[in-house]
């Protein structure tokens, strides 16, 4: 491990190689839960994506909505941070659901709306049909477009 030389101190950045960057599709009210616990779930608290994340890789937050499952509509990145562990482990939330999580470092974020962004992100091939490809949940981007997203979420 180094420690980042960045403002934020205190955030460790990890040496693996090259980082995978990963966009994570999640309502606020649950990014808000991550981010106070220090965690991110996944597909409803499935492990398989959360089992191709790395130490030292990099998770962005997309949430459609506000809340799950009933909402309003929001449309913005609501936060990001750095995979901080090595595996995904099962947490009780309730005696019937032990979702998997992974550790994540949060680093301080305002919210960014997409909409001004669609132009710009790579990652969305249709620009005229730009919320399909979060119809899937979990996806990885390119460095370019993580870059783009942490710059307007950090300003870094």
């Amino acid at each position: 491990m180094i420690k980042n030389g960045t403002p934020n101190v205190g955030r460790w950045t990890y040496c693996r190689g090259m980082s995978t960057y990963w966009v994570n599709t999640v309502s606020r009210d649950h990014v808000r839960r991550g981010v106070e616990g220090g965690f991110t779930q996944a597909n409803h608290g499935k492990p398989w994506m959360l089992r191709k994340m790395e130490r030292g890789d990099w998770i962005v937050f997309y949430s459609p909505k506000t809340d799950y499952p009933d909402g309003k509509p929001l449309q913005a990145f609501t936060a990001l941070g750095q995979i901080s562990d090595d595996g995904p482990y099962q947490a009780e939330m309730t005696p019937e659901f032990h979702p998997w999580r992974r550790n994540v470092a949060f680093e301080t974020c305002v919210e960014v709306p997409i909409r001004p962004l669609i132009d710009r992100l790579d990652f969305i091939e249709d620009k005229s049909r730009w919320g399909y490809r979060f119809r899937f949940g979990v996806f990885t981007i390119g460095e370019s477009d993580f870059s783009l997203l942490r710059h307007e979420l950090t300003g870094r």
